[in-house]
């Protein structure tokens, strides 16, 4: 246990360790706080009613992946899923494009070049998913 603390005090007598703690800390800070506030002009309760009377459906495979934050509708109700689905994409694409498996190779400004537009690619994929699930809902949920 004594060590364990002279450890953690260790990382704060480091000031990039300590910058980068302190920064993670305050992303999942604002991670959290986004996690409880509602998306506004919604009715919470009908739509928590709505997507428990569709078990079994996309709503529920939504709510999943977003660790139930999308039953809530909070304005982070994605989650992390439009960041894994552009890895993933990136990561398939790296096999059937020459130039993303020669980034690949070039170590790490490859890697860093790919991350880069891992990232775009996510902004573009969370733009697409929170539409196509405002439509949907638009189209499906109830008036109330």
């Amino acid at each position: 246990m004594n060590k364990f603390l002279e450890a953690v005090a260790n990382v704060f007598r480091v000031q990039d360790l300590r910058n980068r703690v302190l920064f993670t800390l305050g992303l999942l800070a604002v991670y959290r706080l986004g996690a409880h506030v509602p998306t506004p002009g919604i009715n919470a309760e009908a739509f928590r009613r709505f997507v428990e009377s569709n078990q079994g459906t996309l709503f529920n495979f939504i709510d999943l992946f977003s660790g139930g934050m999308f039953k809530q509708l909070t304005i982070f109700a994605l989650g992390i899923m439009p960041y894994i689905t552009a890895s993933i994409i990136l990561q398939l694409l790296t096999v059937v494009v020459p130039t993303l498996e020669k980034l690949q190779k070039e170590g790490e400004i490859g890697r860093r070049k790919i991350t880069q537009w891992t990232r775009y690619l996510t902004v573009i994929l969370a733009l697409f998913q929170s539409a196509a699930i405002a439509g949907t809902l638009e189209n499906h949920a109830p008036d109330s």
